[in-house]
């Protein structure tokens, strides 16, 4: 949510007035009743706590994104950027409920190497024993490397969520032996291979995110044809007008379409789906 599309920019530049004020109201009037804005870096913790004051729904998380842990590094030290982000948690008056978005990316080395990545990563199970938030872990072509150090430092947090999944049912099933849930978004709805995956993941076990600006249920996605329920959306976003979606932009309010795709799937009610991955999430990060 602190990204710049929700304040008209894409691609550095701009093309219609902010408009993340209507983006939270269409996920309000759309069933959505609390909201968690991921942040992405040290930086970032600052924007998301800055719009999380804005509503009590809102709430935000802390940690470094795998692409950026080279930022350790570029801190006096790690142990003080460590400490940078603890101090970020401690002033924030409960308004952060994971640590995270952490883990690792073998798909986008070229932002920051698997070695530095692997040795960054454990930090932030610091946090999580320090604070007792759970975790909001990223998994990206490297489940092996992955599953290996949340594995050894699994005492360490009471739970996590590995969000945005689009591995297999086997590595679905491993998490899951870890007591881990599985977020699901379009991007884990994407192919017909995704679509077998997330009917053998049980819904006691899942969360459904947007990951908004990413990750929505294209036209093209093997999931689409159960989508139910479409918004009024304009096809550029230099034609904006107010109360539509732009195309390909993400937002919570999408989150209703995941619910159809997985209720399809699972071959129950979109209330079902609605229900069961709310209460997971409430004991995970509100409880």
């Amino acid at each position: 949510m602190t990204d710049s599309m929700f304040s008209g920019t894409y691609r550095g530049k701009s093309k219609h007035d902010p408009d993340l004020d209507e983006v939270l109201e269409r996920a309000w009037a759309n069933g959505v009743d609390k909201m968690l804005v991921t942040a992405g870096c040290l930086a970032e913790t600052a924007e998301a706590a800055k719009l999380a004051e804005k509503d009590d729904r809102l709430f935000f998380t802390v940690g470094v994104h795998p692409t950026r842990a080279g930022e350790f590094d570029k801190a006096t030290s790690p142990e003080a950027h460590v400490a940078a982000l603890m101090a970020v948690i401690d002033a924030a008056g409960g308004k952060v409920k994971a640590i995270g978005e952490c883990g690792l990316d073998a798909d986008r080395t070229h932002f920051c190497s698997m070695e530095a990545q692997a040795r960054h990563f454990p930090r932030h199970f610091e946090l999580a024993e320090a604070t007792g938030l759970p975790m909001f872990f990223h998994s990206r072509g490297c489940h092996d490397a992955f599953i290996d150090i949340v594995r050894s430092n699994r005492d360490r947090f009471r739970h996590g969520v590995v969000h945005s999944f689009t591995g297999s049912a086997e590595e679905a099933k491993q998490l899951m032996e870890l007591d881990l849930y599985i977020g699901v978004n379009g991007c884990s709805l994407k192919t017909a291979a995704n679509l077998e995956v997330v009917k053998t993941i049980p819904l006691h076990r899942m969360m459904l995110e947007t990951d908004a600006p990413w990750c929505g249920v294209k036209r093209t996605h093997a999931g689409f044809e159960h989508v139910r329920t479409e918004f009024p959306t304009v096809k550029k976003p230099e034609k904006k007008v107010p109360g539509h979606c732009v195309k390909d932009r993400c937002e919570p309010c999408h989150i209703r379409q995941v619910a159809e795709v997985v209720a399809a799937l699972h071959g129950v009610s979109v209330e079902e789906v609605a229900a069961v991955t709310t209460a997971n999430a409430t004991r995970v990060f509100f409880s």
